[in-house]
């Protein structure tokens, strides 16, 4: 009779192992039951129970995904800031997140000297190295830039006037930290900067003087 009782403990302990999603290795993508990092797949991480878009990262994966009315909203499309930073008496916002990367995602394309001893201050963050002006090449804002994940990917430039170059990311336009010697005195960058070498402002038939020019731009 105890043998009996035993194994129907051990059947029935065995189903809800088995039933019960928590504790199965299998990953869930957006919206699905969560309760660590380790339950979401790809950059996904946990929130309220579910997996959904990192808001430190800026992913949009599970925007648009029809999720239904129990499903959070994507943080991603709501980018704040991250504290402030004060430089030379004046107050910049600092941001970990950049908005929704898409197939023409806006921004304000910047000039910067890639060159040693040039206004981008220290050695890319890619590679280490200094880049030639007529190389085009850009620094991508934090949350685009994604923590490296974007380093030595090409990414198409479209300007207003509708010309367009494709450019490799080597940097990251730091929007947490600047106003020091690595960042050559510069306050942090925006959230939607794309900072072009000389070369990005002349494929574009741009004249750099401009200083800050709207365009879009995507993964290549």
């Amino acid at each position: 009779m105890a043998n009996r009782v035993f194994l129907a403990s051990l059947s029935l302990a065995f189903i809800i192992i088995i039933s019960f999603p928590f504790f199965s290795n299998a990953l869930s993508s957006c919206n699905g039951a969560c309760r660590t990092l380790d339950n979401c797949s790809g950059q996904l991480i946990c929130i309220n129970g579910k997996c959904n878009d990192d808001p430190d990262v800026g992913t949009h994966i599970c925007s648009g995904s029809g999720g239904g009315s129990g499903s959070p909203p994507s943080p991603s499309t709501n980018c704040q800031p991250s504290g402030t930073l004060t430089c030379r008496g004046k107050s910049y916002p600092k941001y970990s997140c950049s908005p929704p990367v898409t197939s023409v995602t806006k921004a304000k394309l910047t000039n910067n000297d890639f060159s040693a001893g040039g206004d981008g201050g220290g050695p890319s963050e890619c590679d280490g190295k200094y880049h030639s002006n007529s190389v085009p090449v850009v620094a991508l804002s934090t949350g685009w830039y994604n923590g490296g994940s974007r380093c030595g990917k090409m990414i198409k430039i479209v300007g207003s006037n509708g010309k367009s170059v494709m450019a490799k990311v080597v940097d990251e336009c730091d929007s947490m930290r600047g106003c020091d010697e690595e960042h050559a005195g510069q306050p942090p960058c925006k959230n939607n900067i794309v900072d072009g070498s000389d070369a990005v402002w002349t494929a574009l038939g741009l004249d750099k003087d401009l200083g800050v020019v709207d365009v879009t731009w995507s993964m290549a």
